[in-house]
Parts: C-alpha cells; structure tokens; sequence
C-alpha cells in the first residue's frame, strides 16, 4: 500500500516539514555529485554502530566527531526510491504533526525521535560496520503519533491487487498499523542478516514507538 494524500486539514503553513524536505533533497543532489567519494562521503557522515559504540573510528577519512553522524546520517539517502519513499511520507503524515506540535516543538520532536532510533538499531547490531543512512527513523516516529492523533483520518492509497491497482480511501490506523506490522516481521526475520546490511528495520521500529510515547508529553501546554 502506498499513501498519497490524506483528507487531514492543517491550520498552519507547514514550513518545517517542507524545510526538512528541501534540505533532504539538497543533500541527495550533494551525495550524486561526490563522484568516485561517495562512499567517502556515507562512511564519513553515515551513523556506523562500531564507531557509536567503541568510540573509534573503523576508517577516519575526515576529522568529524563521530557521535554527530547520528544526526547526519538522518539527511543522507541510499537512492532516489529511499528519497522519495521517505519524502512522500514526511509530506503525508508530518504536516499534521507540525500543525499540531506547532513548529518548534515538531522540529525538536523529529530529532528526538530519529536520534532514538538510530540509538535502536545500534543496540541490536553494536558491531557493524556498515553505516545506516537516511531519515526513515524519524518519519517513523512521526507515523507513531499519526497513528495515536489521527487513527480514523482517511488517506487516499494506492493498493495493487494481483494484477489491478485500485486507489482507495482507508482509515490511517489500517495503513499504518499494517506498516509497523511488515517493519516488525521483516525486523525480527532479518536478525539472521543483520551483518550484511539492508533496511535499519529496529530504526523503524524504535522510531514509531517512540513517536507513539513521546506525542502526548509533547502537546502538554498546547492550546487546543
């Protein structure tokens, strides 16, 4: 299932969500003009768990203080399907987030929740070495409150049925809690893998939980 516009209406100009996309993008263009680097580049501003966790680096191609790549590796993306999967996520289900949050709070709760999902996909595998990148962590964090917030909104989806695709209009609880349930069955069925790379599912999964807890601290002493 692929969501393509919800019916949530905002009352404020989402100006952050649609800043976190323009640099998101910026980014991407940056990394396709690296060249023969790019790895270079992932490897030096991608979150590696080894460097987290033994606090050295495997490889230091530049000075950089690794703890940081945490926050950098949220901007980079694997390709132009990780980018805009990402993006068409963050358009959907952020807006209603920062309209609800209110600006500054959003931008804090976007770092918080993409932070602890990185911090998640450190603990199940501490010794890759393989960097994690991109900013699916925090969006998923940004679904969890989606998910709590807005479970009957109705968003308009894109869903193949064999050899037919139907666009169809489905309650936001039965998109996102289908996709917290694939994240959790591929999560667990790739922890026999998990050294060879692939999609940071405990990211995901840290992420949206994290999302669902931290969303009603955050609107404490927001006026309604």
């Amino acid at each position: 299932m692929i969501p393509l516009k919800d019916d949530n209406p905002t009352r404020t100009f989402p100006f952050i969500t649609i800043a976190l996309i323009v640099i998101n993008c910026i980014i991407f263009i940056i990394e396709l003009s690296q060249g023969k680097y790019l790895i270079t580049f992932i490897e030096s501003f991608g979150c590696i768990p080894y460097e987290i966790t033994m606090g050295t680096d495997v490889e230091p191609f530049i000075f950089f203080p690794v703890r940081l790549t945490i926050i950098t590796s949220m901007f980079l993306h694997g390709g132009w399907m990780h980018l805009v999967g990402n993006m068409l996520y963050l358009w959907i289900f952020g807006n209603n987030i920062e309209d609800k949050l209110g600006h500054l709070r959003f931008i804090i709760f976007y770092f918080i929740v993409g932070v602890t999902a990185s911090i998640a996909q450190i603990l199940i595998n501490p010794y890759s070495t393989i960097p994690q990148i991109g900013a699916s962590g925090a969006i998923s964090g940004v679904l969890g409150a989606y998910l709590l917030l807005f479970p009957k909104a109705k968003v308009l989806t894109l869903v193949p049925l064999f050899y037919f695709i139907r666009v169809i209009k489905l309650p936001a609880f039965v998109i996102l809690g289908f996709w917290i349930a694939l994240q959790i069955i591929n999560g667990f069925a790739s922890l026999s893998y998990t050294a060879v790379g692939g999609v940071a599912f405990f990211a995901h999964i840290g992420g949206f939980i994290v999302g669902l807890l931290f969303i009603k601290p955050f609107l404490i002493g927001r006026k309604r």
